[in-house]
């Protein structure tokens, strides 16, 4: 059932609210990708058990499998049964189209990544329909977010090592980052210092000394995408330097299939699936739980 243009905009007007908070109290909000139900029922458990907010967010693969409309009305339910301040984030949205049809289903996070689909996508394409996307967001208020450049890697498991002379051609800088936050009017920009989406043989290193300076160059929100096989200690440190927003997912799908795989071996003859689901579900959580703690959001939440 769809919300109201009010309901929409009270929403947002929460959401607001939560990245200023994230930035007076130094901490961070965890964007946590969910491929399923069981999945959103891990990030629900650990927001209620930690009392942290929690941004859940899809991409497009997600949008296609359970439905745009289904994910509004499935955070809804959860966020009222267990109680918790949650929202939802349309991640690395590849069309002006698929934004504003989020933006009316009263998605309060919007990530527009024209560069994600086309690589090649020139600098004024891309502020252009950031632009439009944000123009659209100001009837609901949903924040937006972008990027002015292709964000590397892939949530999957990669078995390459990171080659960081290479990463680094595509780092953000404080001055490209003030003049593409200037020309857009977004709410949050997606900085790359070093974080890579996926999961590598090696731990990722990420810039802190420039992130600083990226902090020091906007006034706006930063987001880090690429959050999984990240140190912790580098998010205890981006969410004091300012950063507001922390994607995870590789790190969640690894502890679900793992989980499954070991006890669809350990129970071979149960085809009643759903049983088998709370021991997953239950190590997902832990991931959960783990970022919620090193990003400084437990407690945070406000109802």
């Amino acid at each position: 059932m769809g919300l109201t243009i009010k309901e929409i905009r009270n929403n947002t007007i929460r959401a607001r609210h939560l990245m200023q908070r994230s930035r007076s109290q130094g901490f961070a909000v965890g964007a946590f990708n969910i491929d399923n139900q069981e999945t959103l029922i891990a990030v629900c458990k650990a927001a209620q058990k930690l009392q942290s907010p929690v941004l859940v967010e899809v991409s497009q693969g997600e949008v296609d499998a359970i439905g745009l409309d289904n994910i509004r009305d499935l955070v809804d339910n959860y966020k009222d049964e267990y109680g918790i301040e949650m929202y939802i984030n349309l991640d690395h949205s590849p069309t002006v189209e698929s934004c504003k049809r989020a933006i009316d289903a009263g998605y309060e996070f919007i990530h527009i990544d024209i560069s994600q689909a086309n690589h090649d996508a020139t600098t004024e394409e891309i502020v252009a329909k950031t632009k439009e996307v944000v123009e659209y967001a100001r009837f609901t208020g949903a924040l937006v977010e972008s990027e002015p450049h292709y964000f590397g890697g892939s949530s999957n498991v990669h078995t390459e090592n990171i080659d960081y002379e290479e990463i680094k051609k595509t780092f953000s800088t404080p001055e490209g980052t003030k003049a593409f936050v200037e020309a857009t009017g977004i709410d949050t920009y997606a900085a790359a210092i070093g974080n890579l989406h996926g999961k590598y043989p090696v731990p990722k290193e990420l810039d802190l000394e420039l992130l600083q300076r990226i902090r020091d160059s906007i006034t706006c929100q930063i987001s880090l995408h690429g959050g999984s096989g990240t140190p912790l200690h580098y998010f205890e440190e981006a969410a004091k330097i300012g950063v507001s927003k922390i994607n995870i997912n590789s790190d969640m799908r690894v502890a679900f299939r793992e989980t499954l795989e070991k006890v669809l071996a350990e129970h071979p003859d149960e085809y009643a699936i759903v049983k088998l689901m709370p021991e997953v579900y239950g190590a997902v959580q832990a991931v959960v739980e783990e970022k919620i703690n090193a990003f400084g959001s437990a407690n945070k939440a406000v109802m």
